[in-house]
């Protein structure tokens, strides 16, 4: 046997996220607006309930579920947000972080051929889990004069006998483009004419400054056919506890808790009697955070603003997408030559999909401080570009 690794392990692309990162821990004074992570401590009040469960000994597996408290939590979340109810007992699993929750999802659902639809730009997770489930990926490339958001027309024509699933990442990383219930209303008849199932990966969406998000769930019929998956990464800024969550249909939920059973047993107990704690009382902290992120948010529009650099105002998560093809570099070379010269690491859009040529991720959950420092780093390096393109 001359090469004992499997060919679909060894034909996925890395993910284009961590190489810039992994210089930047190498490189004196250099700042990272890269990381998709909250620069928040957990609140208090929630790592007190974890360092608590340890102290009373609570260091026993959960369920396979998850335990029965943060299930019924996690309902009453979604009940109070969205207005849906679901069985806590069989329609709710706890994961390790959402990504596992995607991974589920797939494996539960797809035989080998199936196709699945991802719009692009997008988490780079749903691609190789896709592929790794036996099933073929389908993209739409979204477009920037739409803000990235997915048109009804768009998903008709990726449709074929062969679609099973469809991704719906809103509130979007990396774009930050949201869907807005007029948005959804006209993609639901299409979804349920054509018998298709729905993975609405809603990890941001306690994050939207426009208005209130809302889930696809929410729509006659669409609860029967969609796996909706959240966390407590970004809203409470609990990256490291790696905890999320799954609601689904008794008959899908089953399933991927088999595969929960087998591969994982249960996510970690401390991070879940957290949970608990940050779904009774951490609504304040969520506030605060959303109001902080929304500061920063503006204060990148306006600067992108006066630099003259094309951003589309994006209304969730805590990402901006903009433009840098008037450079006429690619957005590997822009980041690489902004890292080198400038030391300010931000990702290129080809991280998140061939469409994202042209534009770069820049992450504002960093502080204000850092924000300006790394603003005005980028303005000189966009101003010594345009002179370079004058320049005799």
């Amino acid at each position: 046997m001359t090469d004992p690794i499997s060919k679909r392990v060894t034909e996925l692309k890395p993910s284009g996220i961590r190489k810039f990162f992994d210089i930047v821990n190498e490189m004196k004074d250099a700042i990272s607006l890269g990381v998709g992570e909250p620069d928040f401590d957990t609140p208090w009040h929630i790592r007190d309930e974890g360092i608590y469960s340890l102290e009373k000994g609570r260091t026993f597996y959960t369920s396979n579920a998850g335990l029965k408290e943060l299930r019924k939590e996690i309902v009453k979340y979604v009940a109070g947000s969205q207005g849906v109810e679901y069985d806590p007992l069989h329609e709710v699993l706890i994961t390790v972080g959402g990504s596992e929750a995607i991974d589920l999802a797939c494996r539960a659902l797809l035989d080998p051929g199936d196709e699945v639809i991802v719009p692009e730009p997008s988490y780079v997770s749903y691609i190789p889990c896709t592929i790794m489930a036996g099933g073929k990926p389908v993209v739409i490339n979204l477009k920037e004069e739409n803000e990235f958001r997915l048109k009804p027309g768009e998903l008709e024509a990726a449709i074929t006998d062969k679609t099973k699933l469809l991704v719906l990442p809103y509130p979007n990383n990396p774009t930050g483009a949201i869907m807005e219930r007029e948005d959804l209303r006209k993609l639901v008849d299409i979804i349920i004419k054509n018998d298709i199932y729905v993975i609405s990966d809603e990890i941001y969406a306690e994050l939207s400054y426009k208005e209130k998000h809302v889930s696809i769930i929410t729509f006659p019929g669409m609860k029967e056919r969609t796996i909706y998956i959240n966390g407590f990464s970004k809203a409470y800024a609990m990256t490291g506890w790696r905890l999320g969550y799954a609601l689904a249909p008794e008959n899908i939920c089953a399933q991927m808790t088999k595969l929960h059973q087998f591969c994982i047993m249960c996510a970690p107990t401390t991070s879940q009697y957290a949970a608990v704690e940050a779904l009774r009382h951490g609504e304040n902290d969520v506030r605060e955070m959303r109001d902080a992120y929304n500061e920063r948010r503006r204060f990148l529009m306006n600067e992108f603003k006066e630099m003259g650099l094309k951003c589309f105002e994006p209304y969730g998560a805590f990402y901006v997408f903009p433009s840098i093809k008037e450079f006429g570099m690619s957005s590997e070379e822009f980041c690489t030559e902004l890292l080198k010269s400038k030391k300010v690491a931000v990702v290129p859009g080809t991280a998140f999909g061939e469409c994202g040529e042209g534009f770069v991720r820049i992450s504002y959950a960093y502080s204000i401080e850092n924000l300006k420092i790394a603003l005005s780093r980028i303005k000189e390096f966009i101003s010594e570009l345009r002179d370079k393109r004058v320049a005799p």
